[in-house]
């Protein structure tokens, strides 16, 4: 008996057919019902929703119009997400309430940039936070998300001067006060728009509690935290190497110094050994020769054979008539860079200064804070830092001490804000002595009450805090915190100064100490903006204030969600100052995303040309793509945003609008009471009523309840990935491939009303609970399909969290992939067999009694998804008597199918087809086979090309064989039949 077996392929998926019936109700879903500035009018009590469909009869009755048929658009609008969104809002959906727990969700925003603009990082954190924040909502957690701006000092003041420039005036023409009232118009005039651009992202955050860094209470909140640490001793005054911004005049933090790879020169200069002959010198090479007038010593490795004979003996400093300085040694100079020679250069370098202290050398500064040279350079003083290498490196070659240069790739230090180069200069500055401080927010971690997720990070925090250096928290800007210090005049400042929160009270502190006539003035500088956002979570909730609703209510908070790359910067800080002055730690998880990428992973910038505009994004893909791109990653890495990717969640929104569409308008019309009372009247909560449901049905209501307790666990360990990729796997393949394919059959095929009823009762359990999942991560076109849906009383945002547990029958789940392995296999044989897609086929399905009695049961079904003639489609426990002339499936273990191949294909013109086709192959592979068997082209040919020869013609071998055995069985079943 010569049959065709051909075993299931898993890849086949079901095609999705979202066609309405002309029998069917529809519903639409009418922006002017709740949305609309009528629907505001109406007052409602808060976190209640009437019925769309109830309230749109009264609206529309009054205006002499009671029709209820509401009909969904071809394609949700992206227009409509700024109505929800004001909605939300109107409605107080955002402001935490207590009403179904006491348990608070807390995230403080990390506060953006008044001068900002919308940027991908910017969508990547609201999305994260949005999706916890609706989540724990709908988990009904009073939820705080608590949102505001940063003063963001250096950047807000040079946009303000750039503009006073662009109208010929100078910062200091104006003076403080009038620069700063400036400043405060510009912030309220512009500083709004990061905002309401954040607000079209979706996010839900409570915005009756906004904050600005500079408001009254924050700025009492820094006031206090600096006093305090200035009590204890932890704050000080000194002159330090810092960062220094020569253009913009202020020392700035290592965070806004951005480094580069950038061509140089590598310099190499003799140092001549005092005492010691022409041939006695030291060459060092350095990429910054104009640093050379502060050098202060010459090290090099005690271990160096080279230069021994010179340690403890005097080097003579080139270009600065004379001026020794010791030649020591020191293990950390490296032997193999350059010449292993190094000039020390402590008030210039951050290294050297390091070394200095450590050595007690002196430290020299030939630096002025506008990048020209000081007194100490002698002839090159005035000039500036770049025009001096040049001139210099000129005048040593002159002088015979310039050996030679050559390129050097630098790694250069530059101002994240400005452009220009930093330079490392001692200044006087105000610093916080960070060790005591650090070893409290090590305990927090190592004893279990801060997790950092992802978990990997722990040892970058541990290591950063382990090896902390001072804060340098002054900055030489009008824009900002004043710092609360005040000096009396006529005393040095190292000396006589005083802490206040006021000047009246600072006045009053110096009356007592130096008596009524004294004068005083505050300190200039204000302080880093680092500062003020390292108070931000408690803060913002009241601190110093600790008997504030607020923060007793939501302090400490529950989650910090940033970028990795400010682990340092700012989550550390406000971990140790949170310990510092609340006792305790600010909040139990820190959750740190990676960078967003382009599509070939390198990082976005504007000279590459590769920056993705979210708002620009937004129009072409809509909010819910761009958020459920980005949620997608995976905690911790950097993501690589696509055009493909936002396209392919595009259409994920799509899919999903067309479901919703499918289950709306087969759903009861809203008039019928005794319908919905049938429908409504459906349990899915007990094992009991779920056996009870047929194959299919049972299936998806345990492939939903197992969905909602993974994703609902993924969704408390904050791996949003995976829940994302739940459910879409779930949606699309379950839901709207099978499901809703095979409910058709109930719908449109059958003549019962019940049956009809239970596929109406499950499409819409399981398509609420879909968009309940993916709201947080969809929340506009998941809110309105929701309020489409009849007998609907709360809003998406603020319903219930699926409940858990539920019953799963894993049986009718195995029973049902079996009901599937069937389909695949027919639909991959009429595909084989080019059966035209509207030809129904008569198939004979083997199996054993138990299988066959539940696949029997949903004949209907399996003739709807493959395409069979249902008046021939037959269940025995053997082959049937046409088996020879038929094509044999194996779908699973116990389960086989036979297709007549007289139902599929016109057998004598397939024969002749394959018979052409196969003549056309065995060319193709007998020309392969000739390049193969030549010793030239063996002999000749790269590797690569042989091997490629070689693939090819294996491919054919396999091509051809199949086709063989496929004519022979043609061959056989027309010789059979005839």
């Amino acid at each position: 008996m010569k049959m065709m077996t051909i075993q299931l392929g898993l890849s086949a998926t079901a095609p999705c057919f979202l066609s309405s019936s002309s029998s069917a109700h529809t519903y639409r879903l009418g922006s002017t019902l709740l949305f609309s500035k009528r629907r505001r009018s109406v007052s409602f009590p808060r976190r209640s929703l009437i019925m769309p469909t109830r309230f749109f009869s009264v609206a529309a009755a009054s205006e002499g119009n009671a029709s209820t048929s509401r009909e969904l658009a071809k394609s949700f609008d992206f227009s409509s997400e700024e109505r929800i969104y004001n909605w939300w809002e109107s409605q107080g959906f955002f402001r935490p309430s207590f009403d179904r727990g006491n348990d608070p969700f807390v995230i403080p925003m990390p506060p953006p940039n008044v001068t900002g603009s919308l940027h991908m990082g910017h969508a990547m954190f609201v999305t994260l936070e949005d999706i916890m924040a609706r989540y724990s909502r709908m988990k009904g957690r009073p939820t705080l998300w608590l949102p505001g701006t940063d003063h963001a000092g250096i950047a807000t003041q040079l946009v303000v001067e750039k503009m006073l420039a662009s109208e010929g005036i100078k910062r200091t023409e104006l003076g403080r006060d009038e620069f700063n009232k400036r400043v405060w118009e510009w912030k309220e005039k512009y500083g709004g728009t990061i905002i309401k651009q954040i607000k079209r992202l979706g996010a839900s955050c409570d915005w009756t509690r906004e904050h600005f860094t500079l408001d009254e209470q924050l700025s009492r909140a820094v006031i206090e935290a600096f006093i305090r640490l200035h009590d204890k001793g932890l704050i000080y005054q000194g002159s330090y190497l810092v960062n220094w911004s020569p253009n913009l005049q202020t020392a700035v933090s290592d965070l806004e110094v951005e480094y580069s790879e950038e061509p140089g020169t590598l310099y190499y200069i003799k140092y001549r050994v005092a005492g010691g002959s022409r041939n006695d010198f030291l060459t060092i090479a350095t990429t910054r020769p104009e640093t050379l007038f502060a050098d202060v010593a010459v090290a090099v490795h005690p271990k160096d054979d080279r230069y021994s004979k010179y340690i403890g003996r005097m080097a003579i400093v080139p270009m600065t008539y004379g001026r020794h300085v010791p030649i020591i040694s020191d293990r950390h100079v490296d032997k193999d860079f350059g010449t292993g020679v190094l000039k020390i250069s402590p008030g210039h370098d951050h290294s050297d200064y390091f070394l200095a202290r450590k050595l007690g050398l002196p430290i020299l500064n030939v630096m002025n804070k506008d990048g020209t040279l000081n007194k100490v350079a002698g002839l090159y003083c005035g000039l500036d830092r770049f025009e001096v290498r040049k001139k210099l490196w000129s005048d040593l070659e002159e002088t015979g001490l310039a050996v030679k240069k050559e390129p050097y790739t630098l790694r250069v230090p530059r101002s994240q804000r400005g452009g220009e180069i930093i330079e490392p200069l001692v200044s006087k500055q105000w610093f916080v002595n960070m060790e005591p401080l650090a070893e409290k927010a090590l305990r927090a971690v190592e004893e279990g009450k801060l997790t950092i997720i992802p978990e990997r990070l722990e040892k970058i925090y541990n290591h950063w805090l382990s090896n902390i250096k001072d804060w340098c928290i002054s900055r030489q800007l009008w824009w900002g915190h004043r710092i609360p210090v005040w000096y009396v005049v006529g005393k040095k400042c190292e000396d006589d100064y005083i802490v206040a929160k006021h000047a009246d009270e600072a006045l009053e502190k110096a009356r007592e100490k130096y008596g009524k006539d004294v004068e005083i003035y505050q300190d200039p500088d204000v302080l880093d903006t680092w500062f003020s956002s390292a108070l931000w979570p408690f803060s913002t909730l009241g601190w110093p204030d600790t008997s504030s609703e607020d923060f007793k209510r939501f302090y400490p908070t529950t989650m910090l969600e940033t970028g990795h790359d400010i682990l340092f910067f700012w989550v550390a800080r406000m971990v140790m100052m949170g310990i510092e002055f609340t006792g305790t730690v600010p909040f139990s998880f820190v959750y740190l995303h990676g960078l967003i990428r382009d599509s070939q992973g390198r990082k976005m910038s504007k000279t590459l040309g590769n920056v993705i505009d979210p708002l620009d994004t937004i129009k072409e893909y809509g909010t819910d793509a761009l958020r459920f791109t980005l949620a997608l990653g995976t905690v911790g890495q950097d993501l690589n945003l696509s055009p493909e990717r936002l396209t392919a969640n595009k259409a994920f929104t799509n899919k999903l609008w067309n479901a919703g569409k499918f289950v709306l308008q087969n759903l009861p019309d809203h008039a019928d009471s005794s319908a919905w009372e049938t429908v409504l009247a459906y349990r899915f909560d007990d094992e009991d009523s779920i056996l009870k449901l047929p194959l299919p049905e049972c299936w998806v209501i345990s492939k939903l309840h197992l969905l909602i307790d993974v994703a609902t666990a993924s969704y408390d360990k904050f791996y949003f990935g995976e829940v994302g990729r739940e459910i879409y796997d779930f949606f699309w393949s379950d839901f709207a491939d099978w499901y809703i394919e095979a409910s058709k059959a109930r719908l449109y095929q059958s003549n019962v009303n019940s049956v009809a009823s239970v596929a109406q009762a499950v499409l819409l359990y399981v398509f609420e609970n879909v968009l309940k999942l993916l709201h947080p991560f969809m929340p506009f076109v998941t809110e309105e399909l929701w309020q489409a849906v009849p007998k609907r009383k709360e809003a998406l945002i603020v319903s219930s969290w699926p409940q858990i547990l539920l019953p799963q029958h894993t049986s009718s789940i195995k029973k049902f992939e079996n009901f599937q392995a069937l389909t695949k296999a027919i639909r991959n044989a009429r595909a084989e067999y080019s059966v035209e897609p509207a030809k129904r086929i008569s198939a004979s399905i083997v199996a054993s009694k138990e299988v066959t009695q539940y696949i029997s049961k949903e004949k209907e079904v399996l003739a709807l998804l493959s395409r069979l003639d249902l008046q021939n489609v037959h269940f025995a426990n053997s082959p049937p008597g046409d088996a020879k002339q038929s094509v044999h499936l194996v779908a699973s273990e116990g389960l086989e199918a036979y297709l007549p191949l007289a139902d599929m294909v016109d057998i004598s013109a397939e024969v002749e087809r394959l018979s052409k086709r196969l003549s056309k192959m065995q060319a193709e592979y007998d020309g392969l086979v000739a390049r193969l068997s030549s010793p030239e082209f063996i002999a000749k040919a790269p590797e690569d090309v042989v091997l490629g020869v070689q693939e090819k013609a294996s491919e054919a071998e396999e091509k051809i064989n199949l086709t063989k055995n496929r004519l022979a069985f043609l061959k056989s079943s027309v010789l059979v039949s005839r």
